[in-house]
């Protein structure tokens, strides 16, 4: 099931609101969520529900004995057993293969491993019980003691299957507080159809255009093409991902709960340091708490940390040498940037550090896009005129014709303005009315919701099942 599915829309999210609001009782209501949110687990893949209860059973116990033994050496060994279990699984399930196929090339043996389903959501659920247990152990949360309320904040169904990733202390406020109000049901509402849109109008689109660009044989790919392939393909990335997060804030504030932004326009960046300040943030700060500080951070160490860091944020994107060197790539780009860009940066008019990031981040996501690298390699050589089958091509040039508004439409969704023109509007309307109306978020924004979601659903009635990219992931 799918935040976009016709099924989740039409049928799951209103029963699952009907029955949430309908208990007044707090515990009855995190038991309505809890459940709904197995539900929705396990629709897709109801074998894995028990590794998900199992995941949470564990996180549960060792949680408590770490409090217990808090100050002492055994609440650290604790910590190591849970994580280093929790790695474990994800490794099992996720990399095995990956391992298995290298080390068979490597040493000539026949690999013994065929391919292991990886369970929905398992790379961001098993980051936010390494969280948990990690904030436990430093004492800037109490072990849950109720479990459901625990499993709640491991499997609740807006996070559970692509983040964004959550801390428990941001979260156990709101377990047993009163938290819904009307404000925040209308914003998530807003919030949910923004994302609807990003995902099945943007990113849809995008995706089924790629290949029309691209094509499948490269020796016949035009410098055009490519350029225009890649285009779309960090279109369509960055509204599939940040539509998912979108929609999985508006759920939480239906429900009255709060998650952490994780998209902040990041195309806007003018540099590549920038860029993963805004791009996936709760992912960034999980391996700047998790990893790169508990290394030592830029006290000691500072490049191999950088290094640990970055390889394991491309390695976390999939068990492929691709994604390695696509983190790898960020590692190198960041050090040059930190040795001496950035500051040339501050010296020189903004556009030519902006020219900079786009060109790096396409090439970037080139990388990130290829799982063979000798393809990714002949892709970027076409970019820039190598073995290219010809500068342009006129079927292409129709094609991206007829395209070309829905292109510039997604480009300009990348940057704040439609944040720009609501802060305007409401400057505006105030200073006309006094602060005695609201016609912007009484009339308006409804409006603008109810035309959104029927172009949404428009689409997603003409589309085919297109499921989340970090669903992948």
């Amino acid at each position: 099931m799918v935040f976009s599915g016709l099924f989740f829309l039409t049928v799951f999210l209103p029963v699952s609101l009907i029955l949430y609001y309908i208990s007044k009782n707090r515990t009855y209501r995190n038991i309505v969520l809890t459940v709904m949110s197995l539900v929705f687990y396990a629709w897709g893949e109801p074998v894995y529900i028990l590794l998900l209860l199992l995941t949470s059973a564990f996180v549960y116990i060792v949680a408590l004995l770490i409090q217990q033994k808090a100050g002492t050496r055994s609440a650290k060994i604790y910590l190591i057993t849970g994580i280093t279990v929790i790695i474990a699984v994800l490794v099992f399930f996720k990399y095995s293969g990956f391992i298995a196929q290298n080390l068979s090339a490597i040493f000539k043996f026949k690999n013994p491993f065929n391919d292991i389903a990886l369970p929905l959501g398992l790379s961001f659920y098993t980051f936010t019980c390494i969280s948990y247990l990690a904030d436990v152990y430093k004492k800037k949360t109490e072990a849950q003691r109720n479990f459901l309320d625990l499993l709640m904040y491991i499997s609740v169904f807006f996070t559970v299957t692509s983040g964004p990733i959550r801390r428990y202390p941001d979260w156990v406020a709101d377990i047993r507080s009163d938290r819904e109000t009307w404000e925040k049901f209308n914003y998530g509402v807003h919030r949910f159809i923004i994302g609807l849109a990003k995902k099945a109008v943007i990113a849809n689109t995008a995706g089924t255009l790629i290949s029309s660009f691209t094509g499948t044989d490269y020796s016949r790919l035009s410098v055009q093409g490519a350029w225009i392939g890649i285009l779309l393909f960090s279109l369509q990335i960055y509204f599939d991902f940040s539509g998912y997060s979108d929609m999985a804030i508006g759920l939480a504030s239906m429900f009255g709960f709060s998650v952490n932004e994780n998209f902040n326009y990041p195309y806007i960046s003018k540099s590549a340091t920038e860029f993963w300040r805004r791009w996936h943030i709760t992912l960034g700060g999980f391996f700047r708490d998790y990893v790169y500080i508990p290394l030592g951070g830029n006290r000691k160490y500072r490049i191999r940390n950088l290094l640990v860091v970055w390889f394991l944020t491309g390695l976390w994107h999939g068990a492929s040498w691709n994604f390695v060197i696509w983190g790898l790539y960020f590692f190198v780009l960041l050090l040059i940037e930190k040795a001496f860009l950035i500051k040339l940066f501050e010296k020189i008019p903004g556009i030519f550090s902006h020219i900079y990031f786009l060109l790096v981040m396409l090439i970037g996501w080139v990388l990130f896009y290829h799982t063979d690298l000798s393809q990714a390699v002949r892709y970027i050589g076409v970019m820039f005129g190598i073995k290219a089958a010809s500068f342009s091509d006129p079927i292409l040039t129709i094609l991206f014709n007829n395209n070309v508004l829905f292109i510039l439409t997604a480009v300009i969704c990348t940057v704040p303005l439609g944040k720009f023109l609501k802060q305007q509007a409401e400057k505006l309307e105030y200073r006309l009315s006094k602060g005695h109306t609201d016609i912007l978020n009484g009339i308006m924004i409804p409006l603008f919701n109810a035309a959104l979601l029927i172009l949404s659903i428009i689409f997603l009635v003409g589309d085919t099942y297109t499921p989340f990219l970090y669903f992948n992931f």
